[in-house]
């Protein structure tokens, strides 16, 4: 193991349920149970001596049931209830560890070894050396080279040969002995009659409980004929016995930074626990306890927990206020009393203010904060002068916010934190305990309702009609910018903007806890996503201008020859995109006919006429390819190069959570998404796309999952078939459809199969595929009637 120092992670839960079974039952003068807490916070400290140079996070389980409730309903089932005044002992541990400044996870869904397992897995990964301090046998699964164990009661390590050793095993078949032996604390069933010498015994001779199953007929004895018949059980138990590894936490074991202690806080509590050793330290070092209501401590803040989404929250937590006052924050004195508050807080709404540049050149204008209904602050930074009376330095705004912004204990409320997290970037600060999005949590419940701006999530979801920023800034001539606002306007406008996301998060948060599977979408997958969407974004990718800039001259030339054509085929010069001078010539001077017409009764030139037309004639050909080259040319070849940002010579899109009704990312200046496949000139404008020297662009994708459902659904023969015989479906409908061998199909035909099979099956009309195919309709209608002949099980 490197000289590095190790990151330490506690199991709280068992450091909790030993100390109250291994010191006496300790009561204060008001008869509050202390012997638990003093005997965990004692071990800590101890730790934090052993380990004065590592990282050290403390896991607790979180309330309620987990993921293996749901898969055996009597896991721990015959485990009695917590006593109460080991109950009561939680709530001050939880306080003391915040201010000592340790983070603190306690995630609602999975146990607290789950919890640790991810992390050791993940610094495993990145070759972090790890100690995990447990009493808990079951951890000893997760040793390996760069994770060890530490019972901190006995000092007893635990490296690959210390398993070895005491279990007689190496750590990767703790879970099939545990699986073999059960838990009878855990109500794990296990194998009736095998204990601990049969489990190795089995193991070190068919190695894993897999291998132990297949040969399960060779075992003798009474014990063998409980093998073979409790296999499943025996497969029941190794999952509920097995850590999970992949707990989507949003963080990782970078994120586990610890904070300042807070002494004050900490001497506050010892004095209500009466815990006199420590308070004389503290009082030693000149600490001075604050009162207990404004204490840090005197309200627990879970460091990266997840708060419980089956929280009931009242109506009045995101109904109106009966009285709203907005503060604006613009002298030092008020600034050091609002980051006062703002440090007790377990959880606050933020909203940035900025002017209208990328998010890596975004200014920052002011910020607004709220931590409960009717009460908000503004913060003004970047003002004009000439706007405001007073507004504080951002330097100095930015260092008295950031211990609180950084704060993971501190849960963040937002209107699409991920922008946030841009732009607080560009000012060094990191935005942690990202937790509740408003924009997202919108989008979950219920992606089509609306589109989930701040002002339509209040009119929608609260009834409540927010002004639009522009109705703030004014129009046309007179329009301003918001650093143009005076104080009084941008703090009526941003602190409405923070406290109604305040009051919209609570309302979220209710509605979600009433529907568990979109609270677990939420925050399994929308919010745990934000993060990778933030590094994808800062990413970026990279261009080559260069061939960029050569397909955009050779698509210039391409242009004026085929301007020329449509003047050679028309008889004189003409604007080519002008609908009226279309229909000129098209219906009156070269006597085409008329396909269709406008709502206004004209001959309509409109694109699926011109398709139509080009089956036929030369000119709507001509301009039809015109027309795409010249979107190419101004989309991408001459757009994408003014896209790249100065500072990092890359493309920044922004990857968007919540557009799309179907739950897919959309992606917006640029668009990388919309970018043409299906032309030779698209995909060249694809290759424009490259990756650092060393590394490559990898694309991915399912394996015609649809048509496979399809197959499934209809049962049709053919299509059942093609998958069976392992063909490319796409380019068998190629071949049927255009009349030739599978391997003379071309790509380009095989595109427009795989149109036609996943567009019918969804019901697309021979118009719609004439509209995607760029083909006339009578053509589509042909493949339609062909492609049903093939599959009409599909039809059916």
């Amino acid at each position: 193991m490197s000289e590095q120092a190790p990151l330490v992670l506690v199991d709280g839960s068992s450091y909790l349920f030993r100390a109250y079974h291994a010191l006496p039952p300790l009561t204060n003068s008001k008869g509050q149970a202390t012997g638990a807490i003093k005997g965990v916070i004692n071990m800590l400290r101890s730790l934090q001596k052993q380990y004065p140079q590592s990282r050290l996070a403390v896991v607790f389980d979180a309330k309620g049931k987990t993921f293996r409730d749901d898969i055996y309903p009597e896991y721990k089932a015959h485990r009695p209830p917590m006593p109460d005044d080991l109950r009561t002992q939680i709530e001050p541990i939880h306080q003391i560890v915040k201010a000592m400044g340790l983070p603190l996870l306690v995630i609602d869904g999975v146990e607290a070894d789950d919890v640790i397992g991810t992390l050791a897995q993940q610094a495993w990964e990145q070759a972090i050396p790890t100690v995990i301090s447990t009493g808990d046998k079951d951890m000893a699964q997760l040793v390996n080279a760069h994770v060890t164990l530490l019972n901190t009661m006995t000092n007893e390590k635990l490296d690959i040969d210390g398993v070895k050793t005491k279990f007689g095993l190496p750590p990767e078949r703790i879970v099939d002995y545990l699986a073999l032996m059960g838990d009878s604390v855990d109500n794990i069933p296990g194998v009736p009659g095998v204990g601990p010498k049969t489990a190795v015994k089995w193991l070190q001779e068919y190695d894993s409980v897999e291998a132990l199953i297949a040969q399960a007929e060779k075992v003798g004895g009474k014990v063998g004929e409980n093998l073979r018949s409790n296999i499943e059980v025996l497969r029941l138990s190794y999952q509920l016995a097995t850590i999970k590894l992949d707990v989507a936490l949003g963080f990782g074991p970078q994120d586990l930074q610890p904070q300042v202690a807070d002494n004050s806080a900490l001497l506050t509590l010892f004095r209500e626990l009466e815990f006199k050793s420590w308070i004389k330290e503290l009082e030693e070092k000149g600490v001075a306890a604050v009162p207990s209501a404004s204490s840090a401590a005197a309200t627990p803040s879970m460091l990266l927990a997840v708060p419980s989404e089956s929280a009931a929250n009242s109506n009045e937590a995101w109904q109106p206020a009966d009285t709203t006052r907005f503060v604006t924050v613009t002298d030092a004195a008020e600034l050091r009393s609002l980051t006062q508050q703002l440090q007790t807080q377990t959880r606050v709404a933020v909203a940035l203010f900025c002017d209208d540049a990328h998010f890596l050149q975004v200014n920052l204008i002011g910020v607004a904060l709220c931590w409960q209904r009717g009460l908000a602050y503004y913060l003004p930074l970047g003002h004009d002068m000439l706007a405001v009376q007073a507004q504080l330095p951002l330097d100095a705004v930015i260092a008295a916010l950031k211990p609180a912004l950084e704060n993971q204990a501190i849960f963040k409320v937002g209107h699409d934190l991920k922008w946030m997290t841009h732009v607080l970037q560009r000012y060094g600060v990191r935005l942690r305990g990202r937790r509740y999005d408003t924009m997202l949590q919108s989008y979950v419940l219920d992606s089509v309702a609306h589109k989930h701006s701040l002002e339509k999530c209040s009119e929608h979801d609260l009834q409540e009609d927010l002004p639009e920023l522009e109705s703030v800034l004014g129009k046309g001539r007179n329009k301003l910018s918001f650093a143009q606002l005076d104080s009084a306007k941008a703090t009526a406008y941003a602190a409405q903007q923070v406290e109604t996301t305040w009051r919209l998060h609570k309302y979220f948060e209710q509605r979600l806890a009433t529907t568990g599977h979109l609270a677990e979408v939420y925050r399994y997958f929308e919010i745990a996503l934000l993060p990778v969407l933030t590094r994808m974004e800062q990413s970026g990718i990279r261009v080559d201008v260069q061939v960029l800039a050569k397909q955009s001259q050779e698509l210039g030339t391409r242009l004026v020859e085929l301007e020329r054509q449509a003047f050679a085929l028309a008889g004189e010069e003409f604007n080519l995109s002008s609908p009226a001078q279309l229909q000129k010539i098209f219906f009156e001077k070269l006597g085409y006919p008329v396909i269709s017409k406008t709502d206004k009764g004209q001959p309509s030139t409109a694109e699926p006429v011109l398709q139509e037309l080009a089956e036929t004639y030369e000119l709507p050909k001509i301009i039809l390819e015109q027309r795409g080259l010249a979107k190419l040319k101004s989309t991408y070849t001459d757009k994408l190069p003014l896209d790249i940002q100065p500072s990092t010579s890359r493309i920044h899109s922004t990857f968007q959570q919540a557009v799309a009704a179907t739950g897919r990312l959309s992606s917006m200046d640029p668009n990388l998404q919309n970018i043409p496949i299906r032309t030779d000139e698209g995909r060249r404008i694809r290759q424009a796309f490259v990756a650092e020297p060393g590394k490559v662009l990898l694309a991915a994708d399912y394996s015609q999952v649809e048509l496979r459902i399809m197959a499934h659904l209809s049962s049709d023969t053919g299509l059942v078939r093609a998958f069976a015989e392992g063909l490319d479906v796409h380019r068998a409908t190629a071949a049927e459809i255009f009349g030739c061998a599978v391997s003379d199909v071309t790509n380009d035909q095989r595109r427009s199969a795989k149109a036609i099979n996943f567009g019918l099956i969804y019901g697309m009309s021979a118009f719609g595929l004439a509209a995607q195919l760029g083909i006339g309709r009578s053509e589509a209608q042909e493949y339609v009637e062909r492609y049903f002949h093939r599959y009409p099980g599909v039809r059916d």
